[in-house]
């Protein structure tokens, strides 16, 4: 028996009028959908230049040359096929609750995969843990999310997650800038923020979805405790009562407030998601919300 797509028909019908925003100007491919400062051939008047020698005589600017005889070159604006690539968190420490987080994970990234294809950006799936994992690539139309929700569906979640040798890895791999979307807990025994300040000093626009269930938030134990840690086996013992559960809480408020400044100073973006939201709520809710889609 075929298992059920990740997305519905109907669920991607609501998606076809959005688009993925990003803030920078990048130099990319023509057919995009998002305005860049960079000049090219395209329809809206930009700029003049002086020409130089090699320059395409067609974009000449022949009235400006009878008055003033001298060449300027006219430069329109371009919109540019911004490479859209997404780390997809496959670390162990999604599977807990049930897998609750990586299956609701793989959703969200397809949704945003569709809203990508149907603009006609490139679409990049990128599975990470202690390295790069399983890729899923396309481009070029709506009709390719059939293969990417396969190749989601495929992919599976283990390991530990090392956020800088994943990022290290990324950026020898990747060359050219663009926008970067994470989808993950970022929850780890190491700082992921150096790892993600790399990216954004290599020239990346970063969009953080940090995914948590309502348990990594407010722990529902009380009582004395023995907790292992879903990635390294660690164990611990502690005495969980509500003074610790609301530490716990406030210490996780903090964190995710320090990501969202790191995403937000770099001039990028972050949404926090719980899984007990609605995966449509997300999307024309808080991403609209943080300019993460338009």
């Amino acid at each position: 028996m075929a298992s059920a797509p990740l997305l519905d028909r109907d669920f991607l019908e609501k998606l076809e009028r959005l688009t993925i925003h990003w803030q920078k100007s990048f130099a990319g491919l023509v057919g995009g959908h998002n305005r860049s400062r960079f000049p090219g051939s395209g329809q809206e008047f930009l700029d003049h230049r002086n020409f130089h020698q090699g320059d395409d005589l067609r974009a000449v600017n022949w009235r400006a040359y009878m008055r003033l005889e001298k060449l300027f070159l006219k430069m329109f604006q371009v919109e540019p096929r911004v490479p859209v690539r997404l780390l997809l968190d496959t670390s162990a420490s999604m599977l807990a609750h049930g897998g609750l987080k990586f299956d609701y994970a793989r959703k969200l990234a397809g949704a945003l995969c569709y809203v990508g294809l149907v603009c006609l950006d490139t679409i990049e799936i990128q599975g990470f843990a202690g390295r790069l994992m399983q890729r899923v690539i396309s481009t070029g139309g709506r009709h390719r999310i059939f293969g990417v929700m396969d190749g989601l569906s495929a992919l599976r979640a283990s390991g530990a997650t090392d956020y800088l040798a994943s990022v290290k890895e990324f950026i020898g791999a990747y060359p050219q800038r663009g926008l970067v979307i994470i989808i993950s807990d970022f929850l780890d025994d190491k700082s992921c923020e150096r790892a993600l300040q790399y990216l954004t000093d290599y020239g990346h626009e970063l969009m953080l979805l940090q995914l948590w269930a309502e348990e990594d938030r407010v722990p529902p134990w009380t009582g004395e405790l023995e907790l292992r840690d879903s990635e390294t086996g660690a164990g611990m013992k502690l005495d969980f009562d509500d003074d610790a559960r609301q530490r716990y809480t406030r210490a996780f408020d903090e964190y995710c407030a320090a990501l969202q400044t790191m995403a937000m100073r770099s001039g990028g973006r972050y949404a926090g998601v719980v899984t007990s939201q609605s995966l449509e709520s997300v999307i024309f809710g808080d991403l609209i919300r943080v300019r993460g889609i338009a």
